[in-house]
């Protein structure tokens, strides 16, 4: 006696029942030329209904978890590709202006407005100044560069001895703020010279290695048209324009603005409370 199973309450009754009897029959048998059941129509009807459900679960949590969850992790990245974001600094080439351990915030509608994921400019409406702290993609290697902007096309740089010249005139040096150089820990304070660089309108510190070696006299070099020239702060410890050349402007990704946060990395990423949401001169 066959056991019938009503569909009675289940969505997408025609599929289930196509699938229903294209499990349940085989194929017709050669001798008798009569199609045979393959298995039992009620366990079968079963199965297929529970096959079902779990589809239609997953297409649920599809809908409601998984596709709203990219979506949101797509505009978060193209707002942090085009809008804004923050940048680790590793090294101490920026010392000690900034710190190895520092977040910084990239404001990367400073100059213009880029295609998310690209470089390529939609908008442009000015060019780093003097003195800007930015981020942009190294000429060497494509990694991301944190260095000030010392240079703009047409300027003639020109070091000497560590003293900046920017076409011909010399860059005026003062005596820089002790809170600032106490950034630097007191056990290696005495290996350096530091100074506030009068650069612009952004007066900024400085600091020189004189037991490094380093490129302390270049130039001087004319700055190509579209292309800026990059400088660490940490001038005998920088890896910048005096190595591989002026940047050029579409390299750039923005104006770094100020110290998010900061981690100690030589005291177990203890943070620097006193850094955190810092502007930078």
């Amino acid at each position: 006696m066959i056991k019938w199973i009503s569909l009675q309450g289940y969505k997408h009754r025609s599929y289930l029942f196509e699938k229903f009897f294209c499990r349940c029959m085989t194929q017709p048998n050669n001798n008798t030329g009569l199609w045979s059941l393959n298995e039992t129509p009620s366990n079968l009807l079963q199965l297929c209904v529970k096959q079902t459900e779990w589809k239609q679960k997953s297409l649920k949590w599809w809908r409601e978890s998984i596709k709203p969850m990219l979506i949101m992790l797509l505009v978060m990245f193209a707002f942090r590709s085009a809008v804004a974001d923050w940048n680790d600094v590793p090294t101490g080439s920026m010392n000690p202006t900034i710190m190895e351990g520092d977040r910084v915030f990239v404001n990367k509608l400073a100059y213009d407005l880029k295609i998310p994921f690209t470089t390529r400019h939609v908008m442009q409406w000015s060019d780093p100044k003097r003195g800007d702290v930015v981020v942009f993609f190294s000429p060497a290697d494509e990694k991301r560069l944190v260095k000030r902007v010392v240079g703009l096309p047409g300027d003639r740089i020109e070091m000497v001895s560590n003293e900046l010249l920017v076409n011909g005139e010399p860059v005026k040096y003062e005596p820089l703020d002790p809170k600032i150089i106490n950034e630097i820990a007191p056990e290696k304070q005495s290996q350096h010279h530091f100074a506030t660089e009068l650069l612009a309108e952004h007066p900024h510190p400085v600091m020189a290695t004189p037991l490094r070696p380093s490129a302390r006299s270049f130039g001087p070099i004319t700055v190509p048209d579209g292309q800026f020239f990059m400088m660490g702060d940490n001038r005998d410890n920088s890896f910048d324009s005096r190595f591989y050349g002026s940047v050029e402007r579409q390299r750039i990704v923005g104006r770094a603005s100020a110290v998010v946060m900061s981690l100690d990395r030589d005291d177990y990423y203890l943070p620097r409370w006193h850094r955190f949401f810092t502007g930078l001169p």
